[in-house]
């Protein structure tokens, strides 16, 4: 198999001047240029991408941590992280971590050891301090995250949603529902998410929701079905539920329908179809734009905060 010195050696040029063809670098003619191509081609000589990334500096990776996809939040922010990166000729790898602190470290590991140019937090397990400390001294590659780090010197692309909570719950005290069912991917202490809902509602009803009504641990449709259940099963009774995802509360719908009992006012969030199809309010958080962002910013020199506001789409209008 050829390499590089023997281009060098068919072509009569030095070994540096065939590694600035290969590596597309300046201070080459296009008569050489040509010549060394022509040769790479006869002698049927592919580059090493490995060690053409190193000599670079750039591998063109970014690595995604993804606790999981069955949320329609994180497949939205990785469709806009991807179709950004694609259009700049980066690669995207996807990194499963189940909210995994010491899987997301051995990826932290793998930024330094430059497998990838950066990697983006859909969501983490790790505490958001060690990200900021980690992507101060790694010199490897930036590290995004997809929240409001707050004070921390941290990279992120977020969507700013305090705001648009507490008008969807102004939306749902003015239309008179007083028992709200909540359903939340994660607990109060460990989601961002989470915390911002419950804020809100506090804010506008002057007081914490009912424990027995706010369900964690829905990620997916039938999680929403189950929760509807829990709440039957338990003669709860919310007059109104708000999910975490249009779908979502549209499965809860359908478990209250199967069984023949009065469907609560429901609000969604993600602005999917089965908002629209339903005719319910949601809430368009704009992840595909979020994670436009995210990837902007890891390809950036720079440490730097991009939120993008979200949007009430209130079916009365």
């Amino acid at each position: 198999m050829a390499n590089i010195h023997d281009i060098a050696k068919a072509s009569g040029y030095s070994v540096s001047t065939v590694s600035r063809v290969i590596n597309h670098r300046k201070y080459v003619t296009d008569e050489v240029r040509q010549r060394v191509e022509q040769v790479m081609r006869d002698l049927d000589y592919v580059p090493n991408a490995v060690a053409r990334d190193l000599s670079t500096g750039k591998t063109h990776n970014i690595g995604v941590v993804l606790p999981h996809s069955q949320h329609p939040y994180f497949t939205q922010i990785t469709n806009g992280v991807m179709e950004a990166a694609f259009a700049a000729g980066y690669r995207v790898v996807l990194l499963p971590s189940k909210y995994d602190e010491r899987v997301e470290r051995h990826y932290l590991e793998q930024l330094r050891q430059r497998a990838f140019d950066a990697v983006i937090f859909t969501s983490r397990g790790v505490p958001l301090s060690e990200l900021a400390r980690d992507d101060a001294h790694t010199k490897m590659g930036r590290i995004v995250c997809c929240e409001d780090p707050g004070d921390l010197p941290l990279s992120a692309a977020f969507t700013e949603r305090n705001s648009t909570y507490e008008t969807a719950f102004e939306w749902i005290k003015a239309h008179g529902y007083k028992k709200v069912g909540m359903l939340l991917s994660r607990e109060y202490a460990l989601s961002a998410t989470s915390q911002a809902m419950i804020e809100a509602y506090k804010d506008v009803f002057h007081e914490l929701p009912r424990p027995e009504l706010v369900r964690t641990s829905v990620v997916n449709n039938q999680d929403g079905y189950d929760s509807a259940q829990y709440y039957i099963d338990h003669d709860l009774r919310p007059d109104f539920i708000f999910g975490n995802g249009d779908d979502i509360v549209a499965n809860a719908r359908q478990c209250y329908l199967d069984r023949g009992l009065a469907v609560p006012g429901l609000m969604g969030q993600e602005h999917q179809l089965s908002s629209t199809f339903l005719h319910i309010p949601t809430i368009d958080h704009h992840f595909n734009e979020v994670g436009r962002r995210a990837f902007e910013l890891a390809v950036s020199d720079h440490v730097a905060q991009r939120p993008v506001a979200s949007t009430f789409i209130d079916i009365d209008e």
